[in-house]
């Protein structure tokens, strides 16, 4: 049973997010004595790691877990396999080093965030974070992947979490507006909820 669990939000995004608000709105209905964080994360790679590695080190590894979005899940993937725990990741950026050299300069955060600087030793930080090219254990992530991403390449996140737990979604998006459709089996696998359909 997870007692401990980490969103993650994705570049430019926000705790704000429809989808971080959506996981949010269901601990505070189901799950109140759950411990949940989901931190703004800072745009240093290199200081939103250590503000997260800082903030989980007395999380109990076993009954934790993270929940990643594009960005995010990259994070979620090199807290994972340094921590052994589970991890959901939602159309995760598999190489964000190389992807992100693409935005350095000034972006504007949504969700109200106020401008920010993204700069090259930025990209840096990602690609010295990087996780092996092999997951550890697959079997501890499960993957939410849109064929109709239009940021990411789904390809791409299917073959770096083969042996995963995949939900393949044809068509959807990068922001996964259905993301109510796969709420009950990312919930479940976190051993949060029954299986969907089940009361």
């Amino acid at each position: 049973m997870t007692t401990h669990l980490l969103y993650l939000h994705g570049f430019r995004s926000s705790p704000e997010s429809i989808k971080a608000r959506r996981v949010a709105d269901w601990v505070r209905r189901h799950a109140p004595g759950l411990t949940w964080w989901c931190p703004q994360l800072p745009p240093s790679p290199g200081e939103a790691m250590a503000m997260l590695r800082a903030e989980v080190a007395p999380w109990p590894a076993q009954r934790m877990a993270v929940i990643g979005s594009s960005l995010g899940g990259f994070y979620a993937t090199v807290l994972a396999e340094s921590l052994g725990c589970k991890a959901v990741l939602l159309n995760p950026a598999v190489e964000p080093a190389r992807d992100l050299a693409r935005h350095l300069g000034e972006s504007t955060a949504w969700h109200g965030g106020g401008p920010f600087l993204f700069e090259p030793h930025h990209v840096e930080e990602l690609r010295a974070m990087a996780p092996g090219p092999r997951l550890k254990d697959p079997s501890r992530y499960f993957a939410v992947i849109a064929t109709g991403d239009e940021v990411l390449d789904w390809r791409e996140m299917s073959e770096r979490y083969q042996g995963a737990h995949l939900r393949i979604v044809e068509g959807s998006g990068h922001a996964l507006p259905d993301f109510d459709d796969h709420l009950p089996h990312l919930l479940h696998f976190l051993d949060l909820a029954p299986p969907p359909g089940r009361a």
